[in-house]
């Protein structure tokens, strides 16, 4: 049976915004393609039967980018589908997930696949807001079980003309913008952040997030009416009820084994996982025939989740005995690695994360092909969390979502720090290799990578550190603020809330939330307080990091490459190159330097050894120099004719000294005056119109008097003939004379 096609349209920040129902993918549980400029999404929603003994909730997110939707064909020659999925489509796939799962029923256990397809882009209006927006209608007015909708917008920070906050920016004015936001939440609450800014003071980032907010409400008006006209009833599940009285009996008889396991004095300790685990079995153990036994995993979680919640909100010690607003213990080490170009080890609890920056020359950037074209980027932050980081065995392979994720976050952390490559003429590369993970890696990747950077001699504007805080809270009014949250907090709290920044501002941010009995996401009066509390760790952990290096360094690794850059005209360009690439490929085989030319004529020339650089910039320069008559030059002789010997004025640059212009007297062998590889002082006489350069080893008096076997004072007859092959001057009476007059 067709379903019916539906369609709502809704004004946000003075633009249409298009939301059809059922018109494509009509045996897809729900279909909705939302429209914003020219730029489209389809979503599409299945559910599934749950799988029994799974244990946790199988929603699966994919964003599907089509090269087709920009016009595009894959430029590579032999390979033209698309490949895998860019970190870009991965990174939006992760913000629709991270939008929608939180109001998920908790105890929902069925399988939901999200696909959201770029069908079309305009290279103007951002397709990631539109998939969490589509993906939040299509779950609305599906029969899956959700607690939406929600909706999403991106704020921007506009600098020029005047300051000002805009909602749902185009691509071109993103360029005069501090701040790039994203915001998805309910009418009341905040559900979804991720933000990089530059060092954009707190209270202007609260203020965007306040307008994104108001914004958001319009389109969750809007789908909830049509919910309300269209939307399917919600099908029934089967819920997961624990045993209540085997829960109290748990509590009763395990509590004070528990305890010892989970709290700690040290505030560096975690957790003493493994004993739980083997706790957990001798309790199943002891129920063999209770029917309920399988619960008891999940019984120990919850009662484990009551004790943390409940010394933290009611007591104000956190299971690891630290206060709310304390920070772990701290340490940091720079230049470990003796041949990389730069090393920054942070520790800060059990996390630990060693970041190693790596210089090369900008013809290395990164070429990324995606829908909207071809992006260029000179500065990658690579992020690693291998299984021994959490002291547990797993299969090393491809990248996950969350480490692309991660590095991507350390990453626009970063970036607004990094010099351009005007300023430094390099591709950074920055891994970031966690050896111990508990709580906040991305963050403290931030903070090694910070350090690694300066180890390496990148002059970054200012040094930036980064924090996870957490919360948890009984409502909206009942809540405690937690600074530099550890993995445990982060599983039994609500919130992961990373912010990273300089002591100017911040530089990023990323929220998610995990929603609870009487805590439906953060509030706007919340924000504030937690950017107030993050700064202050932030400025903590800052203080520890420069304690270690205070500034960059000034030079760059005796390993790393030297880089120049250089302006050519780009008349000049094939100059440079010569016919069939002969004379760059003799500049880079004669100097060993890499040289890569643009076509606006910038010139890059990078290798280890200094001298081999200069080498070939002074090469290049010669090559492209305007020579003007009457300069003086001490050449060499490259080659000798019968009529004369080219002698090299500048590198790469020669002219001709006719043998008229050697000596003062008649010369019939230049050989009898000159050997190749003579220097010799010349004199540019000449340049005609073809560009090439005529010079003279004798042009008066005193330099003939310097000559051997030649009278001072005397000049050839031949001495003012012009170079072979030049025009003659005009003799009255001459053959060419005569020629001349027709």
């Amino acid at each position: 049976m067709n379903k019916k096609v539906y369609t709502k349209e809704i004004d946000v920040a003075g633009k249409k915004l298009t939301l059809e129902v059922n018109k494509l993918a009509p045996q897809a549980n729900t279909s909705v393609i939302a429209r914003y400029g020219d730029t489209e999404v389809l979503a599409t929603v299945v559910s599934a039967a749950a799988k029994l003994g799974l244990g946790y909730f199988p929603l699966t997110v994919d964003f599907i980018e089509r090269l087709y939707a920009g016009g595009i064909i894959k430029g590579s020659r032999w390979v033209k589908r698309e490949g895998r999925p860019t970190d870009e489509a991965i990174l939006t796939g992760r913000l629709v997930d991270r939008s929608i799962r939180p109001l998920f029923p908790k105890d929902f256990m069925d399988e939901v696949q999200v696909t959201l397809t770029l069908l079309s882009t305009d290279g103007e209006n951002d397709h990631d807001v539109l998939s969490i927006v589509a993906a939040s209608a299509a779950l609305a007015v599906s029969n899956v079980p959700w607690n939406g909708p929600i909706g999403a917008v991106r704020a921007g920070y506009i600098t020029t003309p005047e300051e000002s906050i805009v909602i749902n920016p185009p691509t071109s004015e993103m360029e005069f913008s501090d701040l790039d936001l994203v915001v998805s939440g309910t009418a009341a609450n905040i559900i979804m952040v991720e933000a990089g800014a530059k060092q954009l003071p707190e209270e202007k980032m609260t203020a965007a997030v306040t307008e994104a907010m108001a914004e958001n409400k319009k389109i969750i008006k809007a789908i909830s009416e049509m919910t309300a006209e269209i939307g399917q009833e919600k099908y029934p599940y089967t819920q997961v009820v624990l045993d209540q009285e085997l829960v109290n009996e748990i509590e009763k008889s395990y509590h004070k084994d528990l305890e010892p396991l989970v709290f700690s004095d040290d505030p560096s300790s975690k957790p003493k996982t493994h004993q739980i685990e083997e706790l957990k079995a001798a309790i199943v153990a002891k129920y063999p025939e209770h029917k309920n036994k399988n619960q008891i995993p999940e019984i120990v979680e919850k009662i484990m989740k009551k004790m943390v919640r409940a010394s933290t909100m009611d007591k104000k010690k956190r299971y690891d005995s630290r206060k709310p607003d304390e920070v772990r213990p701290i340490s940091a080490e720079v230049g470990l690695l003796p041949r990389t170009h730069g090393s920054g080890l942070f520790q800060r609890g059990l996390t630990q994360v060693l970041s190693v920056a790596t210089l090369a020359s900008p013809s290395l950037e990164q070429w990324i092909e995606t829908a909207e074209g071809m992006e260029e980027k000179h500065y990658l932050h690579h992020y690693s969390d291998p299984p021994y980081a959490l002291g547990g065995t797993g299969r090393l392979g491809g990248l996950g979502r969350r480490e692309i994720g991660h590095g991507a976050l350390a990453e626009r952390a970063l970036l607004p720090v990094i010099p351009s490559q005007e300023k430094f003429p390099y591709t950074i590369r920055v891994v970031s290799e966690v050896l111990s993970s508990n709580g906040s890696t991305s963050m403290g990747s931030t903070c090694g990578s910070t350090l690694a950077l300066m180890d390496a001699g990148v002059p970054i504007s200012a040094p930036v550190s980064g924090v996870a805080m957490g919360i948890m809270a009984k409502d909206e009014k009942d809540y405690v603020i937690l600074t530099d949250i550890a993995a445990f907090e982060d599983f039994y709290g609500n919130m992961d809330f990373k912010v990273a920044g300089t002591e100017t501002g911040i530089t990023a941010l990323q929220l998610d939330v995990k929603l609870d009995a009487g805590f439906s996401g953060l509030t706007l009066e919340m924000i504030p307080k937690i950017f107030a509390q993050a700064r202050d760790g932030r400025m903590f952990i800052m203080e520890k990091m420069l304690a270690v290096l205070p500034a960059s360094r000034k030079n760059v690794s005796q390993y790393a490459p030297k880089v120049v850059t250089i302006k050519v005209p780009v008349d000049k360009i094939g100059e440079v190159i010569g016919p069939g690439g002969r004379n760059i490929k003799n500049i880079i085989a004669t100097t060993t330097a890499s040289v890569d030319i643009e076509d606006d004529g910038t010139v890059t020339i990078a290798s280890i050894n200094e001298e081999a650089v200069a080498r070939a910039k002074e090469w290049i320069e010669g090559m492209t120099r305007e020579v003007q008559v009457g300069e003086e030059f001490d050449g060499e002789v490259k080659r000798i004719l019968n009529f004369g010997a080219f002698v090299e004025i500048l590198p790469g640059k020669e002219g001709l000294v006719h043998v008229s212009r050697m000596t003062a007297g008649f010369v019939s062998d230049p050989n009898t005056v000159v050997k190749i590889g003579d220097k010799v002082k010349v004199k540019v006489t000449e340049i005609d119109e073809m560009g090439r350069i005529n010079l003279a080893m004798y042009w008066g008096p005193k330099e003939m008097g310097n000559l051997p076997g030649r009278q001072a004072g005397v000049q050839s007859p031949m001495g003012n003939r012009p170079r072979f092959g030049g025009p003659r001057p005009y003799r009255p009476g001459s053959f060419g004379a005569r020629r001349n007059r027709y």
